[in-house]
């Protein structure tokens, strides 16, 4: 299989060779065909559309937005939008391949997708969000739909954005088609449970990594990098089942407190203060990056990618690490970190609850009709701890690491389905 290495950058790596260069090795140990190799490496359909959008001001200003389709084989394709400065094509790709492999570790029929537009919503009117919103949707519409590509949340975008896009994709229809997105608020079908799910699966994968360690969590300490709607539902789950989170951080800084952090003090002390920690009285501030190397049993880096590299991965103490965020551990870090014998819940299983839970959304909406928050946890808990247990005995199985059977399990999958299909 010719696999060219990526040229290094400078500090941060490039997301889609950091992608390849973990798929590359599990199809190796897979021995997967070239033919197979060659299509699951490559992107089904990349699309960039220019926006114009008229902003409060009248002028006229032009945005560039993304949807790549990295795979369509075990069913229509998946992921979320992102609107964000640093959105770029590279990024997408990295992100729509991640996603086709996160719906096939944890066993839903949907290929990946993703999207994004190349904007700061921070700096952006409701009006203008909206009106850029439902361009993106209309330059998209031969692209989204429920039995074709279905789109959700990211950063920077949630529920009213998913509402608009749903709205602007129903008007071209002449019906309301609730099913076209997830995300969506629980008036226009979104599903209960959906905004924890993605807390609870780094919650449920944590738990059941740490009986596999046997590490007593009533004894365990934790640290969560972010504290977003991912990092505070972990941190206020994992609090619940008996573990001392000992700090927490986001965009202001790191908070430590050896004693215990109260997570439902610190939830509503963000919420009040425009969602920041800024000045938290619960515990005391510290350097952001020093949460990372803290003699915690448990490290969650829920925030963004590359945060743990080949400069602080030696330093890193925790016996355990789950992967809230996508690509917080870049590939050349994994070395590093599986020679010191630190067992990594991979993001392509750890954070699977949010799409997991957004599958439920549309097959609720598809069957219209809706389940209760007990349902959506107690099957979305049972498929997390499936898809950990059976990346768990692949990684027994084979002497690797798990992210490296992740990908293996992931890869088989849509591998075996793509040669049930014939082929292309």
């Amino acid at each position: 299989m010719a696999y060219i290495e990526p040229a290094p950058l400078k500090d941060k790596e490039n997301p889609f060779e950091a992608m390849m260069s973990r798929f590359h090795d599990a199809s190796q140990l897979l021995g997967l065909e070239d033919e197979i190799y060659n299509v699951l490496k490559s992107p089904a359909r990349q699309v960039i559309v220019s926006l114009p959008v008229t902003m409060d001001d009248g002028s006229i200003k032009v945005f560039e937005g993304y949807r790549v389709v990295h795979s369509n084989i075990l069913g229509p394709s998946k992921g979320g939008i992102r609107y964000d400065p640093h959105v770029n094509l590279d990024e997408v790709k990295a992100l729509a391949a991640w996603m086709t492999w996160k719906c096939a570790v944890v066993d839903i029929p949907y290929g990946g997708a993703k999207g994004g537009i190349t904007c700061n919503p921070r700096q952006m009117s409701a009006g203008e969000i909206e009106r850029l919103t439902r361009a993106y949707t209309g330059a998209m519409i031969d692209i989204f739909g429920p039995d074709r590509d279905i789109p959700a949340p990211d950063m920077g975008t949630g529920p009213r954005e998913m509402a608009w896009l749903m709205d602007e994709y129903s008007k071209t229809q002449g019906m309301t088609v609730n099913a076209v997105v997830t995300g969506k608020p629980l008036v226009l079908g979104g599903s209960l449970g959906r905004t924890e799910a993605t807390g609870r699966g780094v919650m449920v994968s944590t738990l059941t990594a740490m009986e596999k360690m046997k590490i007593n969590p009533y004894k365990a300490t934790c640290a969560v990098q972010g504290f977003g709607n991912v990092g505070s539902w972990a941190a206020r789950l994992l609090a619940e089942r008996g573990l001392i989170v000992q700090a927490i951080s986001d965009i202001s800084g790191a908070y430590y407190n050896e004693k215990g952090i109260d997570i439902e003090a610190a939830v509503a002390y963000s919420a009040k203060n425009k969602g920041s920690l800024e000045g938290f009285p619960g515990a005391e501030k510290i350097n952001g990056e020093d949460l990372l190397t803290l003699p915690v049993d448990v490290l969650v880096p829920a925030a963004t990618e590359d945060v743990i590299k080949a400069s602080n991965a030696p330093n890193i103490k925790a016996k355990l690490i789950v992967e809230g965020a996508n690509g917080p551990t870049s590939s050349k870090a994994d070395n590093i970190i599986n020679e010191k014998g630190i067992v990594v819940v991979p993001d392509i299983l750890a954070n699977a609850g949010g799409v997991t839970v957004s599958y439920f959304e549309w097959v609720q909406n598809r069957l219209g009709y809706k389940w209760e928050a007990e349902r959506v946890n107690r099957r979305s808990d049972r498929i997390m701890k499936d898809a950990f247990n059976n990346v768990y005995r692949v990684a027994n199985e084979y002497k690797v690491s798990m992210r490296i059977a992740a990908y293996m399990v992931a890869i088989d999958k849509v591998a075996k389905t793509y040669k049930y299909r014939g082929g292309f």
